[in-house]
């Protein structure tokens, strides 16, 4: 099977890219968990992934084909640096449940927020 979509379509209201699969297979994806997932070396770091918060409200601006193996997303706070491979976005839309309670996990261990505007204070009694 190929992960190749055959159709794409980036929806700036609601703030959404859906993939359309030849398979049947439909993935709508946020452009927050994209933004939080994004393949970039800011992101995944040097071989510890860095971990985004803040990103609540981001929004793609912008897809571009990268090749013919991958699209290159650009988000309206100005990430730009990661190319998403067809076989990563489709890994991203058969796991999106799976990551995204990974991810929000992640951010209450960190004491961190998907809101840009918010902040956890810890008070020491």
């Amino acid at each position: 099977m190929t992960t190749i979509p055959t159709d794409i379509k980036l929806h700036k209201a609601s703030k959404t890219m859906t993939l359309i699969y030849a398979s049947g297979e439909e993935f709508t994806l946020p452009a927050e968990f994209l933004r939080v997932h994004s393949p970039s070396a800011e992101v995944q770091g040097h071989g510890k992934p860095v971990l985004q918060f803040g990103k609540l409200n981001v929004g793609l601006s912008k897809l571009e084909p990268a090749g013919n193996y991958a699209l290159k997303l650009t988000f309206d706070d100005g990430h730009d640096s990661g190319l998403f491979t067809w076989e990563y976005l489709y890994e991203l839309g058969k796991r999106q449940n799976e990551l995204w309670a990974d991810y929000l996990a992640e951010l209450r261990a960190a004491g961190k927020t998907r809101d840009p505007n918010e902040s956890f204070v810890k008070l020491m009694l």
